[in-house]
């Protein structure tokens, strides 16, 4: 089998260098696209579990749940899927920038091997999955 550096030629042109910062924003904004739906899931998941379970203690004189357990495992399926898709989101992120920037496309690129690729949008996506990981943590231990 071919290895990927020998499927085609790259050319240093124009166009190919504007088709390459094409592809790059897209993975950018492929990247925030996953942040914000992670996030929503994250704060989705966490305000399940702080309504339903403050729904429930107000009605605890009529009598018990049928499943008093369920917002908060409904809560924590939320949010472990919200930090799921962050995980793999940078994960796919960086494994695309790593081909962009591979020396097959440096003459596209423009750029040298010094030239930084990272943007800030990933340190928020791991700021955004600490937080997601601390919510997690949180309302599994909460014991009450």
């Amino acid at each position: 089998m071919n290895k990927p550096e020998e499927r085609f030629e790259v050319s240093g042109t124009a166009s190919s260098h504007f088709a390459w910062l094409r592809t790059r924003l897209a993975l950018e904004r492929t990247l925030m696209a996953w942040a914000r739906t992670s996030v929503s899931l994250i704060g989705f998941g966490f305000t399940i579990v702080k309504f339903l379970e403050s729904l429930q203690s107000s009605a605890a004189q009529g009598g018990a749940a049928l499943l008093p357990q369920a917002p908060r495992y409904f809560g924590l399926a939320l949010i472990g899927a919200g930090v799921l898709g962050l995980l793999i989101s940078v994960w796919q992120y960086h494994k695309g920038v790593r081909y962009l920037w591979s020396d097959q496309f440096r003459a596209v690129a423009g750029v040298n091997k010094e030239t930084p690729y990272t943007t800030p949008i990933v340190f928020v996506a791991i700021i955004l999955t600490l937080v997601g990981i601390f919510a997690f943590v949180v309302i599994l231990l909460r014991l009450t």
